[in-house]
């Protein structure tokens, strides 16, 4: 398989839909490294409006066997096995994300919570955990108004980077668009960076 991206998933986490710093860069991204392989295919998913929590319900059809899921279970997962089918075709992950309170917001976690599955996306072993989606590549873009992206407080890109590595994908790399509010030039050496990784 070549190294050049010939499927990307696209998420979007940012509660704004216009004057979002993560967007403006991830689109960019995205369509960089679209126009790099012809024929490439994008998948978009904008988690912003909401995904649901995991429930009782949904631990309960998780954790039972796969051959033995009731109809009820397996429609209780539907929604997880699509988000799982999604991140398993692509060759490379886009992650847009402001920091909200010091983190992600709640829509990207209630993402993360949906395809870090045991048997799917990571698997135990004697050894430990063992994520499964090796030989992809994230690209994660991180905004914020006031926290310094890998700092003590940062809760956010080095979750996700954990977070990724975990269930498989160690090759992430991090744009940085922090502490806008204090230093809005932030904002075009971010998307100088995105570019020139896309390149």
């Amino acid at each position: 398989m070549s190294n050049l991206a010939k499927t990307i998933l696209h998420i979007d986490a940012s509660a704004r839909k216009s004057g979002s710093v993560t967007r403006e860069l991830t689109d960019a991204l995205v369509s960089k490294l679209a126009d790099k392989v012809a024929g490439s295919k994008v998948l978009k998913r904008d988690v912003s409006q909401g995904l649901p929590f995991l429930d009782e319900e949904w631990v309960g059809a998780n954790f039972t066997d796969p051959e033995e899921r009731s109809e009820p279970q397996k429609e209780k997962l539907a929604l997880s096995d699509m988000l799982v089918r999604e991140l398993k075709a692509a060759d490379a992950i886009v992650i847009g994300t402001p920091i909200y309170n010091f983190s992600v917001p709640a829509t990207l976690k209630a993402w993360i919570d949906l395809v870090a599955r045991t048997r799917e996306t990571f698997r135990y072993t004697e050894a430990g955990p063992v994520g499964l989606l090796e030989g992809k590549k994230a690209y994660v873009i991180v905004a914020s108004g006031g926290t310094k992206v890998g700092s003590e407080i940062d809760y956010a890109a080095n979750y996700l980077k954990h977070v990724l590595g975990f269930i498989g994908i160690k090759d992430v790399s991090i744009v940085a668009a922090d502490q806008l509010m204090m230093d809005p030039s932030n904002r075009e050496a971010a998307l100088a960076q995105t570019l020139e990784l896309a390149a």
